[in-house]
């Protein structure tokens, strides 16, 4: 069904597309749902929007109402609320958050006891609720859950963090940006525990200000910071910390290609990279498949979104994976991106190798990309439109293997997506042009 359900829970503008009486909904058939079987336990993390504190409690209460405690982790990170669910005594977790997006907006995140996304049955058992297609009754007497407040949850995520990066990082100069989220919580923390005192921007969120001109989604100003000091390495989170963007020592973006290439060969060198395989996205920069090959290393393929590159680890086991943008998958230590945990094993590949990040990333050249979003009014009738795909077919045979095009929907907006690349900038204009105004034409939606 997935009408509200994207790729990364249901999002939208608070309030518009996401208010409480949804979010109460969203927890009475959760609390329904696992409690099928006696009281159990979710657990309900949130970061810093304006809004999450209202769907806090919306959802909240609507667990308690239909029979399951919720326990409130309050400010974390969306992998902290995954690591609480898959090692604690919880049924399932829930993430208040729309990471990237501005503060206006917000989301709704659901992971499993396995620490994945919840399956596309129960999120359309969900939608069928939202829609009215069945009706629940209200727990009574006993059987009516609470809500707990459990802060400690984040102590026990931040403990375990160091206890599986414990490098003593005294030495080395770090800053970081946490975007004015959830990373304002964990990240400085987890670092005085490993003996750095970092230095921190973006780290007193007001509501407003996550993910306002800073962060890994706006990283300008940190870049120049970082090109004019002397630092060994910069951090940037998004605003629910599961993503991260590193900046080198002179001011360059090191994203999840770079993070990737880096921590592959780093595995391979050290035996434990499973069939010398690393995971991606269709979205991956041309110049990393090349780059990899050239190493022997593999890239096996999925479509976009961090859970689709889980389920391709869990096929063959293989230890790490990710997307461009920063959502890197380590197997070994998390069933979900955690721009903490990413980090620090970058982190740990600098100090194990005593080289440098800018050192680290030589051997990789990024092809120039264009990506360009077509607001539409019907994206599966645009994927399967022949005119359309002819001419993605005859842009990918002009680019001959030196670049391609690719065309894909968003899972959270009416937008295609039209990506090119190629070797030079000019060319990705020309080619993603050729395609986007045919869409536009034919489909454009104001």
């Amino acid at each position: 069904m997935t009408k509200y359900f994207g790729t990364d829970g249901i999002r939208g503008k608070a309030n518009v597309d996401l208010d409480a009486e949804r979010a109460f909904k969203v927890g009475r058939y959760l609390g329904y749902y696992y409690s099928k079987e006696g009281k159990n336990k979710i657990v309900i993390g949130k970061d810093t929007r304006l809004s999450s504190d209202m769907l806090e409690n919306a959802l909240a209460a609507g667990i308690a109402a239909q029979g399951c405690d919720a326990y409130l982790i309050g400010y974390c990170s969306t992998p902290a609320v995954c690591y609480l669910t898959v090692n604690e005594d919880f049924i399932c977790g829930a993430m208040i958050s729309a990471s990237h997006n501005p503060y206006y907006d917000n989301g709704i995140k659901v992971f499993s006891k396995e620490g994945i996304k919840l399956p596309s049955e129960i999120e359309d058992l969900i939608e069928g609720y939202i829609d009215g297609e069945c009706e629940l009754t209200y727990a009574s007497d006993d059987k009516v859950g609470k809500v707990v407040n459990y802060t400690e949850g984040l102590d026990h995520y931040i403990e375990w963090v160091v206890k599986e990066f414990p490098s003593d990082l005294s030495n080395l100069k770090i800053a970081m940006d946490c975007a004015n989220g959830s990373a304002s919580y964990t990240a400085k923390r987890a670092f005085n525990l490993l003996h750095n005192e970092p230095t921190i921007f973006n780290d007193e969120p007001n509501g407003v200000n996550i993910n306002t001109d800073c962060g890994s989604t706006h990283p300008e100003k940190f870049q120049e910071f970082m090109k004019n000091h002397d630092y060994d390495i910069g951090l940037t989170f998004d605003g629910d910390a599961d993503r991260q963007i590193l900046v080198s020592s002179d001011g360059k973006l090191v994203n999840g290609d770079f993070m990737l290439y880096i921590l592959g060969k780093h595995y391979r060198d050290k035996g434990i990279l499973t069939n010398n395989t690393v995971v991606s996205t269709v979205m991956a920069n041309l110049g990393l498949f090349k780059a990899l090959e050239k190493e022997g290393i593999a890239v096996k393929q999925t479509q976009v979104g961090d859970k689709y590159v889980y389920e391709m680890m869990c096929q063959e086991d293989y230890i790490v994976g990710g997307e461009q943008s920063g959502h890197i998958i380590l197997k070994r230590h998390e069933t979900t991106g955690d721009g903490l945990v990413t980090a620090l094993a970058l982190i740990e590949v600098m100090i194990e190798t005593g080289k440098s990040l800018m050192e680290l990333k030589e051997g990789l050249k990024i092809y120039p990309q264009l990506l360009v979003n077509v607001k539409v009014t019907d994206k599966n009738a645009v994927l399967e439109d022949a005119e359309v795909q002819a001419a993605i077919d005859q842009v990918n045979k002009n680019l001959d293997g030196n670049g391609r095009l690719l065309v894909r929907p968003s899972g959270t907006e009416p937008l295609l997506r039209v990506m090119a690349e190629a070797e030079t900038d000019e060319i990705c204009e020309k080619e993603v042009n050729t395609v986007a105004d045919i869409i536009r034409k034919k489909y454009g939606a104001e």
